[in-house]
């Protein structure tokens, strides 16, 4: 097997593990990543405008998650107010409920992050290939406007 190739079914595999970790973890929160993901970006970011928030996220494609977010606002997490000046503008905020589980969510990744943290290996060449593979297209561009705006 040529290293690209084995570099390619590396990163799907932790890419896969670690989703099957956190999602397992998520479950008895009753979200998916995605939507874990959008809690987390409003708790930290809040409020952000439904393009804003697309341009942010690196779970979906696109720049406008509606569907995502209209789940998360009939679960009663996320408050969406359209002003009367704007009618396309649409801000995002979260609820109280959204506030507790965001908090909740957060505490879930960083055992994710320290288990990572733990690993006996230096992680910063492989993140330096990573970025230059993903930095021109779309979910990597997400990542740079969040790691920027951090």
């Amino acid at each position: 097997m040529r290293p690209a190739e084995e570099f390619r079914y590396l990163v799907l595999a932790a890419q896969r593990e670690g989703n099957r970790l956190l999602g397992q973890a998520l479950k008895p929160l009753g979200v998916t990543s995605s939507q874990a993901e959008v809690l987390r970006l409003l708790q930290d970011r809040q409020p952000l405008t439904l393009s804003g928030l697309g341009d942010l996220l690196v779970c979906e494609s696109g720049n406008s998650p509606s569907r995502l977010v209209e789940r998360l606002v009939q679960a009663g997490l996320v408050h969406r107010e359209t002003p009367e000046h704007d009618r396309r503008h649409i801000e995002l905020t979260l609820t109280q409920e959204g506030q507790d589980l965001a908090r909740r969510i957060a505490a879930i990744e960083n055992d994710l992050y320290a288990s990572i943290d733990a690993l006996p290996a230096d992680l910063e060449p492989a993140m330096a290939a990573l970025r230059a593979f993903v930095q021109d297209l779309p979910a990597g561009q997400a990542l740079t406007r969040r790691i920027e705006g951090a």
